[in-house]
């Protein structure tokens, strides 16, 4: 991988806890921001895949999101399952969805990560929800959090976080600061990106509401895990949010800016803070990694081998 993409690198370490022998094979260039890759990097993916499989020791080949998959199905001799991700499959530009369906379509199995995407996927697939690690991502007292992050910050104010870079045009910032002023309580509106992924729990914790006013998401996942930190969370309409959040208090999701007003004072006025509710069930690394070894070994036919047997090495590549 040559972009850090955490719940990708998650689910690589919880197959490897399983027996699975996981060889990441990256989209060759770079990914910054709302700028992709080329072309030409993906073409020079190809070669890179044909080169590992030239040993016998792999199974199978997992490609993870739709540009990857022509790449991954061009060499004949492994079975392919296919992740998409999101921003394929549901992608502004109708070559992209064109192209993840045909994936979809002749992979061995594919896999889509929400209910929302499910309903856009008219062949057989399984839905294998992206996990969170609920060990770094949990409760912490917010003044535990404030004090380690350093936030000289009044007990009683009232903190949004904004958990993207703000120049993202996609992520909308603007109309998050838009919302924060317009709110019925007096609220700091506080960004985070580019920091350590472990530290991001501290950050959420340290709030008072997940703010997300992104136009388009494949996910987030940043969503999912404020849900484990007992973060409330209001949201745009966007990817698998509404679905994540159903039922849990204080939590809102619109696409009208004056009702992600009203619930961001509400949120607030609740108390917002991360103590006292409920975790979501069904958000483990667990649960995604035992799903994914048993989709494996049913196409590997698990009657001829035995246990974590039937798995013994996989090529994954990704953007």
């Amino acid at each position: 991988m040559t972009t850090p993409r955490p719940f990708f690198d998650q689910q690589v370490s919880v197959l490897e806890e399983r027996g699975v022998d996981c060889t990441v094979v990256g989209v060759p260039g770079e990914h910054h921001g709302d700028s992709g890759r080329t072309a030409v990097d993906y073409a020079r993916l190809y070669p890179k895949i044909l080169s590992e499989l030239r040993s016998d020791e792999y199974d199978l080949v997992h490609a993870n999101y739709g540009l990857v998959a022509p790449f991954a199905l061009a060499q004949p001799t492994r079975p392919v399952v296919l992740t998409l991700w999101g921003t394929d499959l549901m992608a502004d530009q109708e070559w992209l969805r064109s192209l993840s369906r045909h994936g979809a379509r002749r992979a061995s199995a594919t896999v889509v990560p929400s209910p929302a995407m499910s309903r856009q996927l008219e062949i057989d697939h399984e839905l294998i929800p992206f996990g969170v690690d609920t060990e770094l991502f949990r409760p912490i007292p917010q003044a535990e959090a404030r004090e380690h992050l350093g936030w000289d910050t009044d007990p009683d104010t009232n903190i949004a976080l904004f958990p993207y870079d703000r120049e993202r045009a996609v992520k909308d910032f603007p109309r998050a600061k838009r919302l924060a002023d317009r709110a019925g309580v007096d609220v700091e509106l506080r960004t985070v990106s580019g920091v350590d992924h472990a530290e991001i729990p501290y950050y959420m914790n340290a709030s008072d509401v997940l703010l997300v006013t992104s136009k388009r998401e494949s996910g987030p996942m940043v969503v999912k895990e404020a849900a484990a930190c007992n973060l409330p969370v209001v949201s745009t309409d966007v990817g698998f949010v509404a679905e994540t959040v159903e039922g849990l208090p204080n939590c809102f999701v619109s696409d009208a800016d004056d009702e992600l007003v009203v619930g961001l004072t509400v949120a607030l006025e609740n108390g917002g803070s991360s103590q006292g509710r409920g975790r979501i069930d069904g958000l483990s690394l667990d649960s995604m990694g035992d799903r994914l070894v048993s989709l494996y070994e049913r196409l590997l036919d698990p009657t001829a081998l035995s246990g974590s047997e039937a798995v013994r090495r996989g090529v994954s590549s990704g953007v």
